[in-house]
């Protein structure tokens, strides 16, 4: 047991250069104490002591804003930075070395209605080993993002997501995906090289209408018989602006 608990301040003070002792870590860090509660009140859920779980659990929330439903299964060395706000559901599997921030959820989607056909399903998401999730983040239903994969500050996930890609946006999209050996510790799941979908989307979108007016305007040249050079002068230089993937990145989700 103490093992375990010399692991996770030793997975803290890796992943956050604000740590600056293990005496800090253990008296300070609220993720710490939500885990360590956790682990409590899971072992009485599982042994039907339901109520007395749940109540650890809750006053866990109340000393650290950290939410952690005694059904949920958590792996070894996960940290959640801040803390604050963080909701995990009853079905919900976190694996290893998993890092969450402040305001992020792992919900379910099914409706309020007709709970009893609900109870003992898969409701929740699960995370895979080395998954980092960005400050604000939701990620709804039983969906399963893959190993090593990163969520954008305030992304909405809704669907699976594969190993070892950044997914940002709302509803969620690829913004990146890199092999196993380029994957970093990416704080908050954002960096300056992850650029947005959407934008890369609307730069394609702007090169194609700027490829169809050319077009358009040599041809109506072309048939009223005027200087095709003089009439087009002005739109060649816009031939020349980044292509698609070379458009501004986005600093954020």
């Amino acid at each position: 047991m103490f093992d375990r608990m010399k692991e996770d301040i030793q997975a803290i003070m890796a992943r956050d250069p604000a740590a600056k002792s293990s005496l800090e870590i253990l008296l300070c860090y609220p993720s710490l104490h939500a885990v360590w509660a956790h682990r409590l009140a899971s072992f009485l859920w599982k042994r039907r002591l339901r109520v007395v779980g749940r109540w650890v659990s809750q006053l866990a929330r109340w000393l650290t804003g950290i939410e952690i439903h005694p059904g949920a299964t958590i792996g070894r060395r996960f940290f959640i930075d801040h803390g604050m706000g963080v909701v995990i559901g009853e079905s919900a599997v976190v694996g290893d070395d998993v890092t969450l921030y402040h305001g992020v959820t792992l919900g379910g989607v099914a409706p309020s209605v007709d709970s009893d056909s609900q109870r003992g399903t898969k409701r929740h998401p699960t995370l895979l080993d080395g998954v980092i999730v960005g400050s604000g983040a939701q990620i709804l239903g039983p969906v399963t993002v893959g190993q090593c994969a990163r969520v954008g500050a305030n992304a909405v996930v809704v669907s699976d997501v594969d190993c070892d890609t950044t997914v940002v946006g709302i509803p969620a999209k690829v913004a990146r995906k890199e092999t196993r050996e380029q994957a970093q510790f990416m704080p908050y799941a954002q960096g300056a090289h992850v650029s947005d979908p959407v934008l890369r989307e609307l730069a394609a979108t702007r090169q194609a209408m700027l490829k169809l007016q050319q077009r358009v305007e040599m041809l109506e040249a072309e048939r009223s018989g005027s200087d095709t050079h003089e009439l087009q002068g002005e739109r060649l230089a816009l031939a020349d602006e980044p292509a698609p993937d070379e458009a501004p990145k986005a600093v954020g989700a």
